[in-house]
């Protein structure tokens, strides 16, 4: 039997049951507030998802100008390549499936071919050695052309020459040097190994002639007067000598009351041109 069959005439009113006692005795819970309604403005939109991101880097494509060249490159070599390949595999599959006689007049060709090809090379090169050695001897023939028509250019005063050698001044205060006494000194300077020879201003050569003229000399054609100067290239040590000699160019121009002065120098430029004459008659018999 309950406590409440005990207990009979008993209200409730008068004992309270204990849960209905501590829920009088808590305070009551209060509500919670109904959810604020978001406004249109604050809703974030929704983002786009990964698959569509992916989509959107790989579509459209984007190349640049060096990713086309390469990629154009890399399709050639690998089109190349493939093409090769597919040369050998054929070439190889030829060769397997030949006959023996066959394969041994192929080996027969290229021994053929080959030794074709090393004949032509030594051809060449016989044909390129031949070539160098003509083309040096050609060059080595200019060279002597230039460097004889250079020495013969000095001979006949076309061309200008410098040197070491002397320099004769001489002096004639009394008029009484004659042309046959400057003569007389080209001879003895051609003789002491003169090279070329300068009188003022005017060029000695083989075919020149000394004449007298009034107060001076006439050198071929070109009349000069003292003092007269004479630039001589050769070896001073033999030309200087030759003048000093007893009884020389020196002493002979002296006892004609001339004075004669001679300097040794390391350069002495001659530099008067006569124009070349070109001969009525005579022409070169070499051929």
């Amino acid at each position: 039997m309950s406590e409440h069959d005990e207990r009979p005439g008993q209200r409730d009113d008068e004992k309270p049951e204990p849960a209905n006692r501590l829920r009088k005795e808590l305070p009551e819970e209060a509500p919670a507030p109904p959810p604020a309604a978001a406004s249109p403005e604050q809703e974030p939109e929704p983002g786009p998802t990964g698959r569509q991101r992916l989509m959107k880097g790989l579509w459209p494509p984007r190349f640049t100008r060096a990713q086309l060249i390469v990629a154009v490159l890399l399709f050639g070599l690998g089109f190349g390549l493939a093409v090769q390949v597919a040369s050998n595999s054929d070439s190889d599959s030829a060769l397997r499936g030949a006959r023996q006689e066959d394969l041994v007049r192929i080996l027969d060709e290229l021994d053929d071919r080959t030794q074709r090809l090393e004949d032509e090379k030594q051809g060449l090169e016989k044909q390129r050695d031949e070539l160098e050695n003509s083309s040096d001897q050609a060059e080595e023939a200019r060279k002597q052309t230039v460097e004889k028509e250079r020495q013969l250019g000095i001979l006949a005063g076309t061309v200008a020459a410098q040197g070491p050698g002397i320099t004769m001044t001489i002096q004639d205060t009394k008029g009484t040097v004659e042309a046959d006494m400057l003569l007389d000194a080209v001879q003895e300077l051609r003789a002491a190994g003169a090279e070329a020879i300068q009188v003022n201003g005017v060029r000695v050569v083989a075919n020149t002639y000394l004449s007298d003229a009034g107060n001076g000399v006439s050198v071929d054609g070109n009349k000069i007067k003292a003092p007269y100067r004479f630039k001589v290239i050769g070896k001073p040590q033999d030309l200087e000598p030759a003048l000093n000699i007893p009884g020389g160019v020196v002493q002979t121009l002296e006892k004609e009351q001339a004075t004669v002065a001679v300097e040794r120098s390391n350069k002495i430029v001659v530099d008067a041109l006569r124009a070349a004459k070109r001969p009525d008659y005579a022409r070169s018999s070499s051929r």
